[in-house]
């Protein structure tokens, strides 16, 4: 009797390294487009940059090729979780609507579905992560360095956040969270079309993840995009310090903080930062998705041998 797990375990088991591996591409390859996106998104209209191209050589000017990368601890360790936690999700979501055959095809409504079940899940385990990675990109030091910085690092942050309003301040910002990732029956549902799409016309299984990954991103980026303004301008915000009130955050609900930057900067507002968003979004998820299809892939041939 062969001692092999069963499909359906084979694919639970492999979706954690793919997972993993898939978030470490990320960071790798997206991390400088994330910096400038964030940047761009917490200034707001009057801010310091002039556009996306000012804002990347206003930074590497004045801070140095290192400030890219300013708040990449919190990603390095939060998008391998992040990941890891959100394709389980959706591996065993898939599962679930198969009855446990991985080989019965779903339909695009079931990945979508799947897909937003996945985000719902990952948003806590993201909340934290990105509350300290946005706090950090924000931080404008010279050359990179620490003089004067009010936090000298995600552990620093973070002790600070917990001393001054518990350790549920670790999950400021878990609403917008929420309601953006709400948005990944987008990225999981236009997946499936892409892939059926470029499998029919002939492209290889390598191919086609790249390319319907970064597609599937673009699709996902330009109908949430709002949202993850929403969430970064509350995590990036300006902690008032220990006993504040709800009145005393700039941004205290998704609201507020809609209402002023619409009445600031009008439906533009939402969309700054979008460009250097929708460059990063295709080659950072298009290469983390192959990552995972690849060692997914991987896996279960040799779970099958």
């Amino acid at each position: 009797m062969s001692n092999s797990p069963s499909p359906s375990t084979a694919d639970r088991l492999i979706a954690i390294p793919a997972g993993i591996c898939s978030g470490a591409t990320k960071l790798l390859v997206g991390h400088p487009f994330d910096t400038v996106k964030v940047r761009m998104q917490t200034e707001g209209a009057h801010g310091r940059f002039k556009g996306p191209l000012d804002c990347l050589m206003s930074t590497v000017r004045g801070e140095g090729l290192r400030a890219l990368y300013r708040g990449a601890t919190p990603p390095l360790i939060g998008w391998t979780l992040m990941d890891s936690t959100q394709l389980v999700t959706l591996t065993n979501l898939r599962l679930l609507l198969q009855s446990n055959h991985p080989s019965t095809p779903l339909s695009t409504a079931e990945h979508a579905l799947a897909g937003t079940g996945a985000g719902f899940v990952v948003s806590f385990v993201a909340t934290p992560i990105e509350l300290l990675k946005a706090k950090l990109q924000v931080q404008y030091n010279a050359k990179g360095s620490l003089a004067g910085a009010e936090y000298t690092g995600p552990i620093d942050l973070a002790q600070k956040l917990v001393r001054n309003h518990g350790v549920t301040a670790l999950w400021h910002g878990l609403g917008p969270c929420l309601l953006f990732r709400s948005f990944f029956w987008a990225l999981w549902g236009s997946y499936d079309i892409y892939s059926k799409f470029l499998l029919k016309r002939g492209y290889s299984e390598s191919a086609t993840a790249f390319l319907a990954g970064g597609l599937a991103a673009n699709t996902f980026w330009t109908i949430s995009y709002p949202a993850d303004v929403i969430k970064n301008r509350m995590m990036a915000q300006k902690d008032p310090g220990r006993g504040a009130k709800a009145s005393d955050w700039r941004y205290p609900s998704i609201r507020s903080c809609a209402s002023q930057i619409l009445r600031a900067e009008g439906m533009k507002g939402f969309y700054r930062g979008f460009v250097p968003c929708f460059l990063r979004s295709f080659p950072t998820n298009g290469a983390a998705i192959l990552v995972f299809e690849t060692i997914s892939s991987a896996g279960k041939t040799y779970f099958n041998k």
